[in-house]
């Protein structure tokens, strides 16, 4: 069995608080040996950290504020996050970025949040976990235009196009491939084909974005080898080869041990 990491999911978060201990067993079982959670907002940050002190051989935090938590109070939330950041490590700044999805009226206040927290990224040497949703062409330009050489991270949930995923790679970031690669209207395998897999890291965003067959149900990392088999399937590769070169991918991206 492949050792598998999944680089982004939620797990601390109450939707696992019947069975977070069991969920965690059947995950190291599918071969998901390590699980990073970026974090949302002040309010998340307890159970965050309270998950990777219970289970400090898989799970590591990463520390940043979500762009759907940016709103008049932002200035505060930043705040919170520099402590933290000041005060310990973490895998990385995140979950951070922009959305134009649910509520456009934080845009510009959500662009400046990026930024600083891009800024806290390149000062303790950091990876970015980036989120954005209806907002990616956007948000590439503001990457590359802060990008100086030291700046790296992966764009979470890549559902853009071919041209899209090359800018991204060009500006030395990786695409964070999750459960939407099953879905008939996700990234299509077109998109996918076209992609470096040498530039793919794997997730799960779980509770959210549940793989086929179980979606509708809660998503868990144990499901991370649903996703790498659809790519290998699009790829024409064997499922254990893209658990193999994702996680090697994974290594590098966050410097965890090999």
């Amino acid at each position: 069995m492949a050792y598998c990491i999944d680089t982004h999911a939620h797990i601390y978060l109450q939707e696992f608080d019947g069975d977070r201990a069991e969920m965690i067993d059947r995950s190291v079982r599918a071969g998901i040996h390590k699980i990073i959670l970026p974090n949302i907002d002040r309010h998340s940050i307890d159970a965050l950290l309270a998950t990777e002190e219970r289970y400090p051989d898989v799970c590591v935090a990463a520390m940043g504020l979500h762009p759907c938590s940016v709103k008049e109070d932002y200035e505060q939330e930043l705040y919170v996050v520099e402590q933290w950041l000041e005060s310990r490590s973490f895998i990385a700044v995140g979950e951070i970025g922009t959305d134009l999805y649910w509520d456009k009226t934080w845009w510009n206040q959500q662009q400046e949040a990026f930024r600083v927290q891009v800024g806290w990224a390149k000062k303790y040497g950091l990876p970015i976990i980036i989120h954005c949703r209806e907002s990616l062409s956007q948000t590439i330009d503001m990457v590359e235009q802060l990008q100086d050489g030291s700046l790296r991270g992966v764009f979470h949930c890549f559902g853009g196009t071919v041209e899209e995923a090359e800018r991204i790679t060009r500006a030395g970031f990786y695409l964070g491939i999750g459960g939407i690669v099953t879905f008939r209207n996700g990234l299509q395998p077109s998109v996918l084909k076209a992609l470096d897999l040498s530039r793919i890291v794997l997730e799960t965003d779980s509770p959210y974005l549940t793989p086929v067959p179980h979606r509708g149900k809660r998503n868990e990392p144990a499901y991370i080898p649903l996703i790498a088999g659809r790519v290998a399937e699009v790829l024409g590769l064997e499922a254990e080869k893209v658990m193999e070169i994702t996680t090697a991918n994974a290594i590098e991206l966050f410097r965890l041990a090999g």
